[in-house]
């Protein structure tokens, strides 16, 4: 097993090395280390979710939606690994089911995906999220912030995809849900800390802003 994660962590490194887009190589690897740690505590299957961590982002629809829907890039390298076929299975439906789809988000089925998710969902929220956020607005030419472009608080999984909007309004439109949307007693701790340090940043973000801070 530690030879197929030290080839897991060398691939996603060559896969993710030009992404600026904060799904680069060491988003995977600190849901990797938050995974491991969930996965410890809650007594889940570790290979799982270590494969299922690393390989997490390498067929995301926004990343590459070529590979996306059969998961190509992921059951490829795990088939090269000699992974065994019900753990690729396992591990493409934990790949699937993490992403966030608005309305139509799913809570995986399995131990191991949920434990996956909380890890994913830890690093969009508290200091790093915030990077990660103004990180990839940036990268796809996004305004901060335009107080004549209100947040969309409810849609569907196309809609979310599909929808363009600000920098902060995407704090209104994903982040500041997911503390409510993580699985494990461990996640849900932490992401009490990190949403509090988002509202803090924001109400700061925006009395500077309208000149009063």
């Amino acid at each position: 097993m530690e030879n197929t994660i030290e080839k897991a962590l060398e691939y996603v490194k060559k896969v993710f090395e030009n992404d600026y887009s904060g799904h680069d190589f060491f988003h995977t690897l600190r849901v990797y280390k938050m995974a491991t740690s969930i996965a410890i505590k809650e007594k889940a299957d570790l290979e799982i979710v270590q494969l299922a961590a690393l390989l997490h982002d390498v067929d995301d629809v926004k990343l590459s939606p070529e590979t996306h829907t059969n998961k190509d890039k992921a059951r490829n390298f795990l088939t090269i690994n000699n992974v065994g076929e019900t753990n690729i299975e396992t591990i493409c439906q934990i790949i699937d089911e993490i992403s966030y789809r608005g309305n139509d988000s799913v809570v995986p089925k399995t131990l191991e995906g949920k434990c996956v998710q909380d890890a994913d969902r830890l690093d969009a929220i508290g200091a790093i999220g915030i990077a990660r956020a103004f990180a990839y607005g940036g990268n796809h030419n996004r305004e901060m912030y335009n107080p004549d472009i209100s947040p969309n608080l409810d849609m569907d999984a196309e809609e979310y995809r599909n929808h363009i909007s600000t920098t902060i309004n995407h704090f209104y439109e994903k982040l500041f849900k997911l503390k409510d949307l993580m699985n494990t007693d461990v996640a849900k701790l932490i992401a009490q800390d990190r949403e509090r340090y988002m509202r803090n940043y924001i109400s700061e973000f925006m009395d500077e802003w309208e000149g009063i801070s």
